[in-house]
């Protein structure tokens, strides 16, 4: 077994890196009022661009709302636990899956030209790899938003089809993920949860 100091030395990212993003990080619940820019929206983005996936497709989209009028559309579609915090938080980004991902595939997997006639035909197989991926991004944004030196909070308990007809209307999108950013004000935190232990999830054969 190896121990958190050891981790340290076999990790490439230097130990405050490394609590910036994972260790000491959490979700957050309450935020100043200090605002989100454009600046730190695009910083966020152009980072977690670089991250995998699947043929590179890229599916997720991302509406970022900052108007007092824009939450307001927003808040009534939220689970009522999730609402006052949203309200009250300086960006909220919506995280979508485009179901038509592979109108890019030319322009983002060109040594393929068959790739985008791949998801073409077959809408379902499509909605589901768009959606696996879109996951994949919004974990790495999390990260992203992390590294920015912002909190995120993250949340499913909301109308997704509302959401959807509300900001994505072509309905072409998926809502997966809602998620407050900004900094995180005081008592910001629930208590720690616990983690499961490496060996109760990784096996190697």
């Amino acid at each position: 077994m190896t121990t958190s100091i050891e981790n340290d030395i076999l990790l490439q990212l230097d130990e405050q890196a490394q609590n910036l993003l994972f260790r000491e990080a959490r979700s957050a619940n309450a935020f100043t009022d200090e605002p989100v820019t454009d600046e730190q929206i695009r910083a966020i983005f152009d980072l977690v661009k670089w991250a995998p996936t699947s043929m590179n497709i890229q599916p997720l989209r991302v509406v970022v709302l900052r108007s007092e009028e824009a939450k307001a559309r927003l808040v009534p579609l939220l689970a009522e636990g999730n609402q006052a915090k949203t309200a009250a938080a300086p960006a909220v980004a919506l995280f979508a899956a485009d179901v038509d991902f592979h109108d890019e595939l030319p322009k983002l997997f060109p040594h393929f030209p068959g790739a985008r006639d791949l998801f073409a035909g077959d809408e379902a197989a499509r909605a589901s790899t768009a959606e696996l991926n879109t996951g994949l991004q919004i974990g790495y944004a999390i990260l992203g938003i992390r590294a920015a030196g912002l909190a995120a909070g993250p949340m499913t308990g909301f109308d997704a089809a509302a959401i959807a007809e509300e900001f994505f209307p072509d309905g072409r999108h998926r809502v997966l993920v809602a998620i407050n950013i900004g900094k995180p004000a005081e008592n910001a935190w629930f208590d720690r949860l616990p983690r499961l232990e490496f060996d109760e999830v990784v096996e190697t054969l």
